[in-house]
């Protein structure tokens, strides 16, 4: 999920939700990943799946990660992925390949009777089901939390929306937000901490480059979308592109090759993104009907989630919004 490197090149500050406010456009399968993952590693998997065998942790992922939002004064809109650029096609069969490893070894884990690795791996197999996408929606809808369907990256939409200025800042984990043009982006969104605050416009200035420039380095250390350049890290990458001026100056000096490499450069610059949406603040959620959703259709032990929904209902009231329930 994006390029790790660049956090060595990127300008993050700790701040905290204080500082904060506005609206965040959340990458939502970046977002649920993270929460999906982490309640499948610490809950017992009786508590998300239902007797039909359905399997929704999402729903107690979103209880317990929505709060955060609302007591900080932030309006969340969820981003959801469209389909994937055939660019992508090698990064996903990796994402692929290590769930299958993954899942081997959690079944010879479980074999062994080592329960605590089993739960470990277990969280590394999962994936974004149909179930997954339906009751996420099913859920946010009855909360009245902004939903965005991307044509593509969801993390490009949340940096577009970000660059026009409709939402304050993008939500993700993924460093790619930088290269696809994000001015601010917080992150640790899913943490029990403070977030960070990622610039791309103090990242250029700090070491006197380009947005294009930018994007370059990232791709000769390698994205979602390409391999890097064997032998270029981030340190590298921005002194030669500093010295030969950009990607291809770089790549005829090492008289090395990135394939499609004017198309992943183009894809960074003017990815796939939809202008149909609606960015709205004045939200009227219905607690009780989302409660009913969770536990009632969905199955999930009511204990699992009331502390989540009565600090939405707090937040709301401590807010003066108490007339949203």
């Amino acid at each position: 999920m994006g390029n790790a490197d660049l956090r060595s090149l990127a300008a993050i500050a700790d701040v905290s939700f204080d500082d904060v406010s506005g609206v965040v456009a959340v990458d939502a399968h970046n977002w649920l990943y993270r929460y999906l993952t982490t309640t499948v590693k610490f809950t017992s998997d009786r508590v998300y799946t239902t007797a039909g065998g359905d399997e929704v942790a999402n729903l107690v992922g979103i209880v317990q990660g929505l709060p955060k939002f609302f007591e900080h004064g932030l309006t969340p809109v969820f981003v959801f992925d469209g389909g994937v650029t055939e660019l992508k096609d090698a990064e996903v069969s990796e994402r692929r390949a290590r769930r299958e490893k993954a899942e081997e070894r959690r079944q010879a884990a479980e074999e062994r009777g080592d329960a605590v690795e089993a739960a470990r791996l277990e969280a590394r197999t999962q994936r974004l089901t149909s179930v997954i996408h339906e009751t996420s929606r099913g859920l946010l809808d009855r909360l009245d939390v902004p939903i965005v369907e991307a044509p593509a990256e969801g993390e490009a939409q949340c940096a577009y929306m970000n660059r026009v200025g409709d939402v304050d800042y993008s939500g993700s984990e993924d460093y790619d937000t930088l290269l696809f043009g994000g001015p601010y982006t917080l992150r640790q969104l899913t943490s029990s901490g403070d977030p960070e605050l990622m610039d791309l416009n103090a990242t250029l200035d700090e070491h006197d480059i380009t947005y294009e420039q930018l994007v370059d380095i990232g791709m000769l250390c390698g994205t979602d979308f390409n391999e890097g350049v064997p032998g270029i890290g981030p340190k590298t990458a921005l002194k030669e592109v500093k010295e030969h001026g950009d990607l291809f100056g770089v790549l005829d000096a090492r008289d090395a090759h990135i394939d499609f490499a004017d198309r992943i450069r183009e894809l960074f610059f003017d990815p796939p993104t939809t202008d149909d949406y609606d960015v709205d603040t004045d939200l009227s959620p219905d607690v009780d009907a989302a409660r009913a959703y969770v536990t009632d259709e969905w199955e999930v032990p009511a204990g699992e989630v009331d502390r989540g929904f009565d600090r939405i209902e707090e937040a709301l009231t401590q807010t003066g919004l108490d007339d949203w329930t």
